[in-house]
């Protein structure tokens, strides 16, 4: 771990990160001021600036970090799925219960989503930020679809639904089931929701396709 000539741990960069991403996921990014930032960490106006050119440019900088988090929860907990079942059903139903037990398991809940927060006031932000967060979801996007194929190429579809539309309904649930247990104030609606997609899933891929015989018998 970093420290800066105060010898604060982190660094003075990264404590203006914590600071604002803890404000924005609480009140947004309208409602969080640099004034407050400064007063939390302890730094002059001028030391804010020295670090970031605007709020815009501190947004992209929480936006990256926050992604690349991200990114490492769902390259751990998939790989972690994939070491235990090769199967793409079975592994993916197990990676959706490893992330109900994450999301179960976070103190007070979910803290929000700050691509979401971002989104609700992206007329704040340059054009650099707005795609930013548009990649964000897109990856996502891809990241889920590509694990359906995977099951498609193994099971067969019971409705015709598309695959973007099933990946795309894992944030759809995330962002809405954080928004749910933020106002009811139950913190395992999230670790609920997300076993009902994976039931969702391996409802709608309940049917193993049939493989050529070819492809089951013995090689001489």
């Amino acid at each position: 771990m970093s420290s800066d000539e105060n010898g604060k741990p982190g660094g003075t960069r990264q404590q203006i990160m914590d600071v604002a991403e803890e404000a924005v996921l609480a009140k947004g990014f309208g409602a969080t001021s640099i004034e407050e930032l400064i007063a939390a960490v302890g730094i002059s106006k001028s030391g804010f600036f020295y670090h970031f050119r605007d709020k815009s440019q501190l947004a992209k900088a929480l936006l990256n970090r926050y992604i690349e988090r991200d990114d490492q929860i769902f390259d751990d907990i998939f790989a972690r799925a994939d070491d235990l079942d090769e199967d793409p059903l079975h592994s993916f139903l197990i990676a959706m219960k490893m992330m109900s037990d994450l999301f179960r398991d976070l103190p007070g809940g979910h803290p929000g989503c700050l691509v979401a927060s971002i989104c609700y006031h992206e007329q704040l932000f340059d054009q650099g930020v707005q795609a930013l967060s548009t990649t964000a979801v897109l990856g996502w996007r891809a990241r889920f679809r590509a694990r359906l194929v995977k099951i498609a190429s193994v099971y067969e579809l019971s409705e015709d639904h598309e695959l973007d539309d099933l990946a795309d309904m894992f944030s759809s649930i995330t962002d809405g089931a954080i928004i749910l247990s933020k106002v009811t104030r139950e913190p395992e609606v999230l670790a609920r929701q997300m076993l009902l997609y994976r039931s969702f899933i391996k409802l709608v891929f309940s049917k193993k396709r049939i493989q050529p015989e070819s492809a089951t018998l013995p090689v001489p």
